[in-house]
Parts: structure tokens; sequence; C-alpha cells
């Protein structure tokens, strides 16, 4: 770590001072001195009401700077050792029976704006800002001398209807036909085209705590994907599982995950069809599960996307418990970061309100234990998991 600096130092409000002594790592761009310009990249020294620190500023992102140390410059060797730090927690979490998890979680490790997966022998690097550039080398530098792996790539940053890119730093590209462990199952990922970087691996444990609740039960599992959550219900020894996406590669994956772990995919149904359209006709037909998991993708990018953001989850969720069983297990999740927790378990009320239940929450969670995150820093717990009874009106 550099002990001189020589670049630009900026003043900044004192009333951050707080906030980043608590571990927020984020100024915003209306926080900053008018005027200032720096190549994105550039390390600047801020100082608040007292404190000081060390941030890399951005030129485009909302986020102009995100704050690294108070002792100085990072540089490789700073890097190594929170990459180091990182991997010692996620070995003291997970069993030998999973080889795929999150080894950074930009702010939750304290290097914002950049996230690394583990996919086996593979490792996946996505970051969220031009800025972050300047930490990539040093961040494969260190994974290649922390870990065995036969490649390191990069999930590049393309606009807005392109599909996502892999791009080798290191090593060689993965197989197409990618296969992990989770818990003792086996799944296929796919690393170029896969949603997130290949698998939603923030649910790892709430597949786990939901799976035990599904033996013996007819199951549900609404923009299922790859079929995680049905793979660990059926598993389980639930009666049939019926998996709901849009995407009819996402429903082959799911059908091929559960032959991969001997589990006869004729016992079950995989659907590529709308869930909302799904749902009406299932109601339609009063068809109905012991078990109904409902896990959307994000409703809103933006916080002014926030109202249709609630709307749409109340809208599913309303039309999800109108499928399930009196006494049936409800289990909802959100990963829309404008959605706080109170928020969502507001969507819920009213959903079951619209569905005439009385919604009896006895888990409540967030992501799996490898997405830590500081106390300063509450942004960073985007995740929301509510397991629940659906209990008629009393």
């Amino acid at each position: 770590m550099n002990a001189t600096f020589s670049g630009p130092t900026l003043e900044l409000p004192a009333q951050l001072k707080r906030g980043l002594q608590a571990g927020h790592p984020w100024i915003y761009r209306d926080h900053v001195p008018r005027g200032f310009q720096a190549a994105s990249g550039t390390w600047v020294k801020v100082r608040a009401g007292g404190y000081a620190g060390f941030a890399l500023w951005d030129e485009t992102s909302k986020i102009a700077l995100r704050l690294f140390s108070e002792r100085g410059v990072p540089d490789a060797d700073w890097v190594r050792e929170r990459v180091a730090a990182a991997l010692a927690l996620r070995r003291s979490l997970l069993d030998d029976q999973t080889s795929a998890y999150r080894l950074l979680y930009g702010e939750g490790d304290g290097i914002p704006g950049l996230t690394v997966d583990v996919y086996g022998a593979f490792a996946v690097i996505i970051t969220y800002a031009d800025s972050l550039e300047t930490l990539v080398p040093w961040v494969v530098r260190a994974l290649t001398e922390l870990l065995k792996l036969h490649g390191v790539v990069r999930r590049a940053r393309v606009r807005d209807g392109e599909p996502p890119r892999l791009e080798v730093l290191h090593g060689r590209l993965p197989p197409r036909d990618l296969i992990i462990a989770e818990h003792g199952l086996r799944m296929q990922v796919d690393l170029f085209l896969g949603q997130k970087t290949g698998l939603f691996l923030d649910h790892r444990a709430n597949r786990r705590f939901l799976g035990e609740l599904c033996a013996g039960k007819r199951v549900l599992n609404l923009f299922s994907y790859t079929g995680a959550f049905s793979l660990y219900a059926a598993r389980a020894g639930a009666t049939s599982v019926t998996s709901v996406d849009i995407s009819q590669p996402a429903a082959r994956a799911a059908r091929a995950n559960f032959a991969l772990n001997g589990l006869d995919p004729e016992q079950h149904e995989f659907l590529a069809e709308d869930v909302f359209e799904f749902l009406e006709r299932t109601r339609q037909a009063g068809t109905s599960y012991d078990v109904v998991i409902c896990d959307p993708p994000s409703f809103a990018n933006s916080r002014e996307q926030q109202k249709n953001a609630l709307r749409a989850y109340v809208s599913v969720n309303s039309s999800g418990l109108r499928v399930l069983e009196p006494n049936g297990i409800y289990a909802a999740a959100s990963c829309t970061a404008q959605v706080s927790s109170e928020a969502f378990r507001g969507v819920l009320a009213e959903a079951a309100v619209n569905a005439k239940r009385r919604l009896q929450v006895f888990h409540d969670a967030g992501h799996a234990p490898d997405h830590p995150i500081f106390v300063g820093h509450p942004e960073g717990r985007y995740l929301k998991f509510v397991v629940a009874r659906a209990l008629p009106i009393a």
C-alpha cells in the first residue's frame, strides 16, 4: 500500500462523516464538488468532517466514488489480503459437497463494485463500473495465487438486449456443460449465457431450508430457471414438482438437472410458459399445491421503477396464494434492491388479503452466508426470502 499520496483531494459535506466511518463505501455524484474532473480509475483522497479515506473515481457511474481504505491507496498486496480474507471466510462456511460459491461480494468484502463467483475450477469476475478496471489485474493475480483454477473469466458489460460475453483473463474458457456441486446435488451451469453468472448462488441456503419442508408434498416452483429449488424439493421426497419458467432453454436445463441427479424427470413437470398466464389457467382449473415457491426476477432497476415493482409483486403473489392449499407453505422472494424488507412484507400482506388468506411467517431470511454485508451498508442486503403458512380466514 502506498504510504504517500500525490493525487487529488476532495472535501465532501461534513454530514457524510458518520456514514463513511460506519463503513458505507458509496459517494454519489451530487455530493462531489462541482467542476471536479478526472479519468475513471483515478485514486482520490476524500475528506468529510475529519474523516479521510481513499476512493476510486468514476466518470459515468451514479456512484462517483467508491471507498476502499482509510490507510492508503490500495495496491496488489492490499487486494491479495482482501481476497485471502474472503476465501478464509468461505472455507469456514461451506461444506466439501459445494463447489460453487461467491468468493468476493463487492462492498461486503471491502472491494466495492466487483464480485467474483467460483464454479469448481473456474472463477467469474463482474465489475460494475469502469473505474474497477484498475483493480482487475490484481484480483486475477490473487485468485491464481490462492486457488487452483483452470480459468478466470469476466462477464463483459454489454448494452441492454445484448447477450452476455465471456472474456478470458487467465487460463481458458469453461466448458459449456460445466457441472458443479451444491450440498451434494449436481447442477449443470452455463457460464456463457446463464442468469447472474450462471446460477443464483445467493439462494443456496434458502434452497436447502425449503427443500426439507417438501417431503410428501405437491410443489409448484414459479420462475424456476434451471430448477435448483425444484431439485431440493424432489430430493427431499416431494410427490410431484411442477417447474414453470418462460424460457424454453431453462425448462430443458431443469429437466436435465433432474436426470443428472438420478431423479426421474417423467414424474415431474417442466413447463416453458408465462407464469402469470399459467397461474390464471391453474386457478380456473381448480388445481392447487401444498408448497408454492415464487422467486421472480427483479421488477425494478431504479428507484423510479419502485411503484411498478411493488404492484407486480402484489399481483404475482396474490395469484400464487390462490393456487395454494389451505395451510400450505408459501415461499416468496424478492431480489429487487429498491424494495426494502418492510415494503416486501407489506406486499405479502396485501397479497394475502387479495387471496383471502392469513400469512403466518416462520422463516425470514436473505442471501447465503457467502454474501456478507457490513452493518454500515444496508443496501448490500438486496435479497428477501419469506416462508409462511397460508392459513384460512379464522
